[in-house]
């Protein structure tokens, strides 16, 4: 037997209309091509599925079984395709979120915040754990957005520019560097150099600075939060290199000092990458909105 959602819907018509006139107004089609879609329907089953003698019309044992598949099995149709509806619109959707930069929570959070009241519908997830195999993970669409600040050049991606941010260091205002207007690379020779837990080429301060210049602080450590990282600079334990936005407040905390790198400030760019069919998405787009203007007032303070 070879039954479609269109029977079931045809069932469910008939049994609410009491009859095939009012029923073939509700589907939409004339009486006698709904009669002719029950009979074909009957001849597959091989059992009457109505009591045509009865006025109104009413089913049969059988069916009586069929509508009660019709109505267990229609509401979860109708409501699939209200969601496709949503999707095609932009209403709904998936935004998950791989980062790799630790930084960035302290402006992800605020712009998250503003966007879950414009869109309630979009699942927003942050994926913490793809953080190392972010861009991949975006390819194999395990995410849909990549926080990143650097583009690799890949069929199928985009990178939607965010922001410029400056990599800033750090120090205790009691440091010997604090005296300094600026820091060069053979300024951390003798330091040490406290950074996220990341691999080096995901650490501006060595990929601006350091690396080029072949200079090794006297000693790294890793420190997975940023609270901490501060505590430990204020302390006098290290040094450190953040991203602009995260000093806003340590600008006008006594116990710091912040310098730029380089007689000539370095700056660097932080680009949103998801798939190049999601990007026009509304959603998507919105995202993109507050990504760009959010972290800058960060930046200002």
């Amino acid at each position: 037997m070879h039954l479609e959602f269109r029977h079931l819907r045809t069932i469910r018509a008939i049994h609410q209309a009491g009859g095939l006139a009012r029923a073939a107004e509700i589907l939409n089609m004339t009486q006698s091509a709904l009669s002719h879609q029950v009979k074909g329907l009957e001849d597959q089953a091989g059992i009457e599925l109505f009591v045509r003698r009865s006025k109104p019309m009413r089913l049969s044992a059988a069916g009586l079984r069929m509508l009660k598949l019709a109505e267990r099995i229609l509401p979860e149709i109708d409501a699939l395709e209200e969601e496709f509806r949503a999707l095609k619109s932009g209403k709904t959707g998936r935004l998950h979120i791989a980062i790799e930069c630790h930084a960035c929570f302290d402006w992800l959070f605020p712009v998250l915040e503003q966007f879950r009241h414009a869109w309630p519908e979009v699942d927003v997830d942050i994926r913490a754990g793809l953080a190392f195999d972010a861009i991949p993970a975006l390819l194999r669409e395990e995410v849909d957005l990549v926080i990143s600040s650097d583009p690799l050049r890949l069929d199928g991606v985009v990178y939607n520019p965010l922001f410029d941010y400056h990599p800033t260091f750090v120090a205790s205002k009691d440091h010997p560097l604090a005296s300094k207007d600026w820091i060069g690379a053979e300024d951390f020779r003798d330091e040490i150099l406290i950074t996220y837990p990341v691999s080096r080429d995901k650490l501006d301060v060595f990929t601006e600075l350091l690396t080029p210049a072949k200079i090794e602080p006297r000693g790294q450590r890793p420190v997975e939060l940023t609270a901490v990282i501060l505590m430990l600079v204020g302390s006098n334990r290290g040094v450190s290199v953040l991203p602009d936005w995260v000093l806003r407040d340590i600008r006008s905390n006594a116990d710091y000092v912040t310098r730029p790198l380089g007689p000539k400030t370095i700056t660097r760019r932080l680009y949103a990458a998801t798939r190049q069919e999601d990007a026009a998405k509304p959603f998507m787009a919105h995202f993109l909105r507050l990504g760009r203007t959010e972290p800058v007032k960060l930046q200002r303070g």
